[in-house]
Order: C-alpha cells, then sequence, then structure tokens
C-alpha cells in the first residue's frame, strides 16, 4: 500500500515487517529504493513506475543487502543501481540469495523474475560522495552498525533522507556491531541538522515529516543504545515503545549477545 505521499516522494509499505520503498521524482529521474516484499507488491510498484516514468532515467538505490531489501532486484533489469562498495564486495552472497530461495519455498511464492544479487553500476566508498543525476544531487553517506554495508542517501533540494534500517518507530535498534552503528546514529544527527532534512524514510515503520518525530527516534534510538551498554534496558519501557515487541524480544536478546561480544574485543 502507499504509506506516504507529496509531490516528490511516493512511499509503498508492505504488510511483512512494515518495509518500505521509496520512490522519487524529478523532472528527468525516478529513484527508487528497496523495492520488496511480495509479488503483488513488487508489481504495484512496477506499475506506478511505468505510469509515470515517460522520459526518465530509472535510479535503484540499495541501502543494505539483507535479503528483503534485495528481493526484487532482478524485476528491474534496465535500473541503474547504486551502493556502497561494501555492499558490492559482501564475501556471503550466495548466502542471502539461499535466505529468499528459502523464505519463497517456505510460503509457496512464485516471482516472474530472477533471484539476483544486484550488480551495481555507481559504487559509494565515501562519506559524503554525491553523484550528479540528471536534474537532482544525492549525497550518500556510509552507516555500517545494523549491517556492514549500510548507506545513507540525502536526496537534496528535496530534503529526503532515506535511512535504511535506521530511525524505525517500530523497531529499536538492530545490532551488527555496537560501535559502528552508536556512530551511524551520531552520524545521523549531524546530517540532518547539516542538510537540513525535511522527510525521513526509514526501511521499516512509518515515513515522517515532522521534526519533533525525527529526533524522538534519534534520542529513542541513542537511548537504547546508551542502556544496552550500561544494562539497564528496562523491557516494560520497550513494550511501550514498540507496539510489536513481543516479536522483537528475540532481536533484544541478540543485541545483548553482540554487545558483549564486541565489548570484549574492545
Amino acid at each position: 500500500m502507499r504509506q506516504f505521499e507529496n509531490e516528490h516522494l511516493t512511499v509503498f509499505q508492505s504488510v511483512l515487517y512494515q518495509t518500505t520503498s521509496a520512490v522519487i521524482k524529478t523532472k528527468q529521474a525516478l529513484i527508487v529504493t528497496d523495492p520488496n516484499w511480495l509479488p503483488n507488491e513488487i508489481a504495484e510498484i512496477k506499475t506506478y513506475i511505468e505510469s509515470i516514468i515517460e522520459d526518465r532515467k530509472l535510479y535503484l538505490i540499495y541501502t543494505h543487502s539483507d535479503y528483503d531489501h534485495i528481493i526484487a532486484a532482478g524485476a528491474f533489469p534496465h535500473a541503474t543501481t547504486i551502493a556502497s562498495e561494501a555492499f558490492v564486495k559482501r564475501a556471503n552472497k550466495q548466502e542471502v540469495l539461499e535466505q529468499i530461495r528459502q523464505f519463497d519455498a517456505q510460503y509457496y511464492i512464485d516471482r516472474d523474475y530472477s533471484i539476483i544479487y544486484p550488480h551495481i553500476d555507481i559504487v559509494i566508498k565515501e562519506d559524503g560522495q554525491t553523484v550528479e543525476l540528471p536534474d537532482i544531487t544525492c549525497s550518500f553517506y556510509l552507516s555500517p552498525g545494523h549491517t556492514a554495508d549500510g548507506l545513507f542517501t540525502v536526496v537534496e533540494s528535496f530534503g529526503i533522507f532515506l535511512a535504511g534500517d535506521y530511525l524505525s518507530d517500530v523497531e529499536f535498534p538492530f545490532i551488527e556491531d555496537y560501535e559502528a552503528y552508536l556512530a551511524t546514529i551520531q552520524k545521523a544527527q549531524k546530517i540532518i541538522s547539516d542538510k537540513k532534512v525535511e522527510v525521513i524514510v526509514p526501511g521499516h515503520g512509518t515515513t515522517t515529516n515532522n521534526r519533533s518525530e525525527i529526533q524522538k527516534r534519534i534520542d529513542a534510538s541513542l537511548l537504547y543504545l546508551n542502556n544496552l551498554s550500561s544494562g539497564n534496558v528496562d523491557e516494560s519501557e520497550l513494550q511501550k515503545l514498540y507496539p510489536f515487541y513481543k516479536g522483537l524480544k528475540e532481536m533484544h536478546e541478540l543485541n545483548k549477545k553482540i554487545f558483549n561480544k564486541n565489548s570484549h574485543r574492545i
């Protein structure tokens, strides 16, 4: 379904994990992020793109390489693709593809496109790297912590921040590397201030153009990370903040294990 719309931005939301896919329209380009999940949802996104593309060039940004975010890569064979260098260099690509195949097998899902790990045309190697699209500039920032290959995108002049699996209102931080995650949230705070961000699109949850809500999500992430480091996470508060906490409790337990492992390494 369409979750959010304004003059330049349409955000589609899957019924699975409230996963989002953004479509950004300029006069000469369409920018799409992480099309997902189910075949009918991907078909809806494709139909929308086909209805507005005209002479525009299609770009596809991957925020990271978790299987739910690359699941429809094969559905857009003519798009110019953008992702981080770590995304390109991911070692266990076949493992990600197997996760897609296992998901489809479990739920008897047929797709009308090939399951592929995306080839990337434009590789982002450093913070602040810009890409000049036909009539708009995008700035990119490496965002490790949830995964090693995360990527933030700011669509300049529109004030759109594509956050990937950060700054969600339905998920607390899902952590792969604690120190990297903390640095990424601090980086997000600076980007939002410096770039005059007006809209944030998280990979899961609700798109927001409310400045107070944007800051609330940053503060909530920092609070969770700080409490995790001190061992003072109040699970009753997590239940109040995150309506699906019952289904996320396992991730909180995993976060604690990862933090302990990371802290012993430092």
